[in-house]
């Protein structure tokens, strides 16, 4: 009997182990996975290829923006405002930062 209840409470000890080995690791990933894509995304922000992306795809718009009726030049002046305050002015390429400040004007 003795033997008996040595194997039960050896496996219940294994398994409250493994149970607190990954609550553990679930109560760690939720306070520090947050913290650690923040790092990511700001690390991915400042990089090369994100910010010649971004230039790519302002330049496109205004592009677009000149060959645009009014109507559509409403709408593409707001989605241009917007992506351009994700980017820092000395980032832009001269012309975009006075078309840009062009379009914080009107």
């Amino acid at each position: 009997m003795k033997i008996v209840s040595s194997v039960i409470g050896a496996i219940v000890f294994v398994l409250a182990i493994g149970w607190l080995a990954t609550g553990n690791q679930f109560f760690l990933y939720k306070v520090f996975a947050p913290k650690t894509e923040a790092v990511r995304r700001e690390t991915f922000e400042q990089s090369k290829a994100y910010r010649q992306g971004l230039v790519q795809e302002l330049q496109n718009m205004q592009f677009q923006y000149e060959q645009a009726t009014p109507e559509h030049k409403a709408a593409l002046r707001s989605i241009i405002l917007r992506r351009a305050t994700d980017m820092p002015e000395d980032a832009l390429t001269t012309d975009l930062r006075v078309f840009v400040s062009q379009l914080r004007r009107n």
